[in-house]
């Protein structure tokens, strides 16, 4: 019985020593910039993300083990796209979809295509590509819909991608060793206001092992920024100003040339 159990235990130590411990990663991620300022000469900018990838053995990754996909998306709102018919020779608005809480801006940057990284489900499931992010939308009176009309889901994507609001880079992520990568986020001269949420994804062998988020900001500074505080804080006062600015550039106008 005693032999059985001395055997027993040998065993349980040879397989113990045999199997491999499995190294648990960690992603350190940091933009150049947490806040950009916009003004009226603003013409876009860009903001730099630097990355580590840190394993809890000390060991450094094999090249070419792991995958890294970027996901940076602007502040939410409703955005209404429509549908022109020609209707008795004139051009007009025939149908609508409102498309509800849909990010402002959004951007994908991967290291490689993004059905190399991964299967369709996982990143389905992680929301990650433009393919796979919920774009809600409902009819003037319909309730929302989370799947909707292709159609206008398609021209949606296109317009937001003709203003380089929307975009999908298989090379936006470079590393630049083994461990260590970066990637630019373009920021449009369109880009909207406000508090943006960066998210980075770490994958090895098609399977997501790693997450951070981080954030941006994206504030108006200067004359700009008094003008839309009035209007939001003091709409009457703001609009009576206005009013009379307008009134007094009309008179001012009639004023200089006028003829005699």
């Amino acid at each position: 019985m005693r032999r059985a159990r001395l055997t027993f235990l040998a065993a349980a130590v040879l397989i113990t020593g045999a199997a491999p411990q499995a190294a648990a990663e960690r992603l350190i991620t940091s933009l150049s910039q947490h806040r950009v300022m916009v003004t009226s000469s603003f013409t876009g900018s860009e903001v730099v993300l630097f990355g580590g990838i840190e394993r809890e053995n000390g060991q450094l990754p094999p090249h070419g083990s792991y995958d890294i996909a970027v996901t940076v998306a602007g502040p939410r709102q409703d955005i209404v796209v429509f549908r022109k018919e020609r209707v008795l020779g004139i051009w007009v608005n025939y149908d609508s979809r409102v498309f509800d809480n849909v990010p402002s801006y959004l951007s994908v940057l991967t290291n490689r295509p993004l059905d190399a990284m991964a299967g369709a489900e996982t990143l389905r499931r992680l929301q990650i590509g433009l393919d796979n992010i919920p774009l809600p939308q409902r009819s003037d009176h319909g309730a929302a819909d989370p799947t909707g009309d292709e159609p206008f889901r398609a021209a949606f994507l296109k317009l937001k991608e003709d203003h380089q609001l929307y975009r999908q880079e298989s090379n936006g992520v470079t590393f630049l060793t083994p461990a260590l990568f970066r990637a630019s986020l373009p920021l449009p001269a369109e880009v909207p206001i406000g508090t943006y949420e960066v998210d980075v994804t770490l994958f090895a062998d098609g399977a997501p092992i790693a997450r951070t988020p981080s954030a941006l900001e994206i504030y108006k500074a200067g004359f700009e920024q008094i003008v839309t505080t009035s209007a939001q804080t003091h709409g009457l006062i703001y609009g009576i100003i206005t009013a009379m600015m307008a009134i007094l550039t009309g008179w001012f106008a009639s004023v200089v040339f006028r003829r005699d």
